[in-house]
């Protein structure tokens, strides 16, 4: 993909001031770098983010699920000390956000342009959920560059910026309170691309202490000293032990023990059996 980082010209890149500062300060021209990066997920664009935290928060979020790139259109203000701090282990990532004048020029590059909006509007619009959305891009990533963009905090996109969006995202929620912050927007589509690509198909980590399933010989046992159990308390008194112990036996089967929690079951009606000897035994 073309990325392209805006630079002052004989200066540093803009860090820490407020856009009305930017603004009261006279800017010379913006030289641009050009870098040649892939990858499939997409690239995160915040338009007109106005709250720190937003923007720390959506860091965090991409890095959570894998999103590699952020552009920043017009931010009202950008510390990269203080997202760091609030979004900690993500300097890498920070480094590598672009700071961008326009919307238009954020997704020049892009293949496939999505926007995250609740608003309705007058014009129609193709309209996704999240999850379809997100294998659209997935799709479309294969032939280029593509994009998930979240509006200002307070009101969203303008029509025309609208305009430079190919699919519209809309997240269900309830009509009696439909607004999201922006993070949880960010959130919600971001872990939807994760799955598009993969992402909920890796194999959950296994118990720390991973036993061998139980034997058929460690289940009798176990079945034994409860059956001595039940008889101990008088459990069968009234009930038929046969009938009683194929539901037991069908209950553990069902459990797919290991071996040390076949041990441990076991130990427990032992434990039962012993509880009542020495009871009788004062």
């Amino acid at each position: 993909m073309i990325r392209v980082t805006r630079r002052r010209s004989g200066g540093r890149a803009r860090t820490g001031l407020k856009r009305t500062q930017w603004r009261a300060r006279s800017r010379p021209p913006l030289r641009c770098r050009v870098l040649v990066t892939a990858s499939a997920s997409p690239v995160l664009v915040l338009v007109n983010p106005q709250d720190i935290v937003n923007i720390a928060s959506a860091v965090r979020i991409a890095k959570n699920f894998g999103i590699e790139r952020m552009r920043l259109v017009d931010p009202e203000v950008f510390d990269p000390y203080r997202i760091e701090g609030i979004a900690h282990n993500t300097a890498d990532f920070v480094a590598r956000i672009e700071i961008v004048p326009t919307l238009a020029e954020a997704v020049a590059d892009c293949v496939r342009v999505a926007v995250l909006t609740g608003r309705e509007r007058a014009a129609k619009r193709r309209t996704l959920r999240p999850r379809e959305a997100a294998a659209e891009l997935r799709q479309a990533s294969l032939e280029g560059p593509v994009a998930v963009v979240a509006g200002r905090e307070d009101s969203g996109l303008t029509n025309a910026e609208l305009d430079l969006c190919g699919l519209v995202v809309t997240i269900a929620t309830d009509p009696r309170h439909p607004s999201l912050n922006l993070a949880q927007a960010v959130a919600i589509m971001a872990y939807e691309c994760w799955n598009a690509a993969g992402g909920e198909d890796r194999p959950l980590k296994p118990p720390r202490k991973r036993a061998d399933p139980a034997t058929a010989a460690q289940l009798e046992e176990l079945f034994a000293d409860w059956q001595r159990a039940l008889w101990a308390i008088d459990f069968f008194k009234t009930r038929q032990s046969e009938s009683v112990m194929r539901s037991f036996r069908e209950i553990v089967h069902r459990g797919e023990l290991d071996g040390r929690e076949a041990s441990l079951v076991r130990a427990m009606g032992i434990e039962v059996v012993r509880f009542l000897d020495r009871t009788r035994a004062q």
